[in-house]
């Protein structure tokens, strides 16, 4: 599950993003809106924690735009701007929550659940079913019809990501994006060789799925019939 916090206090952003990576999520954060934006357009990411006044663009100028290029991620203001008029301001130009500073992290957490468990999100724990497999990603344990193993946690995330986009082509930037982070330096070849991991782990399992390759493109895992 990965989460976007765009907001412009980095030591708030350092403290919210470890503990909610101790909870499960991968995080990338981002300090003004005009970055903010460009990155829920690339829509690789699940949920997003917003500020309201940052720098370049305001959230929520942010949010309008963003909600005007259909851009559906659901949204969690996080602002210390708290009078009713700001609140319904935040709600009303798309915010699917709203919370005001200072705020305690466990009612943020339960906040982030309460949204994922709404249709159309999901949770990081829930079972994957595609074909002839079954993947957790809490555990991250791959079961075929009699077989099964355990995936390190960057083949579980990789795995995870093909699982949500069955049969579509998957860009190498944007798997490179959602493994590694917005900001990663890793090389293009790390890619390579951990579809080459997740085809023998298939494989292990005795599985009729297939991780193709688009040349010049990506990649795609591919049901057979």
């Amino acid at each position: 599950m990965n989460i976007l916090m765009i907001e412009d206090d980095r030591e708030l952003c350092e403290t919210v993003a470890f503990r909610l990576e101790q909870e499960g999520f991968s995080v990338d954060v981002c300090h003004d809106g005009e970055e903010g934006l460009y990155y829920m357009q690339e829509s690789i990411h699940d949920l997003v924690i917003l500020d309201r006044m940052l720098p370049h663009m305001d959230g929520v100028t942010l949010l309008k735009e963003a909600r005007s290029r259909q851009i559906k991620t659901p949204v969690i203001f996080l602002t210390a701007l708290g009078e009713l008029g700001d609140r319904v301001a935040g709600l009303n130009c798309g915010a699917d929550d709203y919370m005001i500073k200072p705020f305690a992290f466990e009612e943020l957490l339960a906040r982030i659940h309460c949204l994922l468990r709404r249709p159309g999100t999901y949770e990081a724990s829930s079972v994957l079913n595609l074909g002839d497999i079954s993947f957790d990603p809490h555990t991250r344990r791959l079961c075929g019809r009699q077989k099964e193993c355990t995936l390190s946690n960057r083949e579980g995330t990789l795995l995870e990501v093909f699982l949500r986009n069955p049969g579509q082509t998957l860009p190498r930037s944007l798997l490179l994006t959602r493994v590694w982070g917005l900001d990663s330096d890793v090389e293009d070849g790390n890619l390579d060789n951990y579809v080459h991991f997740l085809r023998r782990r298939l494989k292990t399992v005795d599985s009729a799925l297939v991780l193709k390759t688009v040349r010049g493109v990506g990649y795609q895992l591919e049901v057979l019939q």
